[in-house]
């Protein structure tokens, strides 16, 4: 197991070990390398494929890894590797797909101290961070917050308050993001680009570690929070010209079973006009928990009709981890 290539950022790029305020190696070495194999048949193979590889951030002290959920969602194997060369295995403990949050319990020793968890409220807009990849100084980077604001992602994914940072680090996946005093602060989960004045530019998305601790004694007990699963269509929509077309359909999801097309656009949840993606989701979900019935009105050739669907949860399409 290797690092992800042998590049780093220049030196300019990089934090000062000498101008923080914090262990800068230690916390280098709490993020790990975060390799998971999937099954050909996991329901998310087509889409996250079979081989995923990110980073995982140590945050207990019995070794305990958080990363971003989507690295290990159905993993049926999972290693972990540390800045030293230690490489031992993983157990996946909890996907919650309300934040995006993924754990990992390595079945070994990493001889790793934990990164401590801070709050990312007081952070603004040029609010000084560090964002750390596995692989050591050289794969760290100097960053600022360039916003601060909802996100909602077309799977069905909505944070009322997401962080984005730039510039962009090339592995932002599970990637730690630290502040001034050495916290971890969130856990990075996409390469976007932001607008910043009149122009766009290349940054990362980090979920709020202040999501973590809600929900932190659920995952562990029960691999899931205790809220009831959300209602879940199997709808993939993005927002075009303020209309919101379904792009693609969950294979026997609600939404194709029931007989809802591709390039359909969504226009009313439950007889309310909708025209945003958080909007939407928001709306479906008001309706009840996993297994309410929704109501969508769709507009297909210029005709409108209504469309029953059953809702589901998500989590029963998908492969559970293996005890090892």
């Amino acid at each position: 197991m290797s690092e992800f290539g042998n590049w780093a950022f220049p030196d300019a790029l990089q934090p000062d070990p000498q101008q923080t305020g914090f262990d800068l190696e230690a916390a280098l070495d709490a993020v790990l390398l975060l390799r998971a194999e999937i099954p050909e048949d996991a329901y998310t193979a087509s889409i996250l494929g079979t081989e995923r590889a990110g980073n995982g951030v140590v945050i207990g002290d019995d070794g305990l890894v958080l990363t971003i959920g989507y690295l290990i969602t159905e993993a049926e194997s999972i290693w972990l590797a540390t800045n030293r060369g230690t490489v031992v295995q993983g157990h996946a403990l909890a996907y919650d797909q309300p934040t995006g949050f993924g754990l990992v319990m390595p079945l070994g020793q990493l001889g790793v101290r934990p990164l401590a968890c801070g709050t990312a409220q007081a952070l603004d807009a040029d609010s000084p961070v560090i964002v750390i990849g596995h692989g050591g100084l050289g794969h760290s980077l100097k960053a600022k917050i360039i916003a601060k604001r909802e996100f909602a992602g077309y799977w069905e994914y909505v944070l009322d308050e997401a962080l984005f940072t730039a510039p962009a680090h090339p592995q932002w996946g599970g990637a730690a993001l630290l502040g001034e005093d050495g916290r971890l602060l969130g856990i990075g989960s996409l390469l976007v680009q932001e607008a910043v004045g009149a122009s766009a530019v290349d940054g990362n998305m980090f979920v709020p570690i202040d999501l973590l601790a809600p929900i932190l004694k659920d995952l562990l007990a029960t691999g899931r929070c205790a809220a009831p699963p959300r209602a879940w269509l199997g709808i993939y929509v993005t927002e075009i010209d303020g209309q919101l077309v379904i792009g693609g359909l969950a294979p026997g999801g609600p939404a194709e079973r029931a007989g809802a097309k591709l390039g359909d656009l969504v226009l009313e949840v439950a007889g309310e006009r909708v025209n945003r993606l958080a909007a939407l989701f928001r709306r479906i979900w008001r309706c009840g928990p996993a297994g309410c019935e929704v109501t969508l009105t769709l507009a297909r050739r210029g005709a409108a009709s209504k469309l029953q669907l059953r809702s589901a949860d998500r989590g029963d399409f998908l492969k559970k981890p293996r005890l090892h």
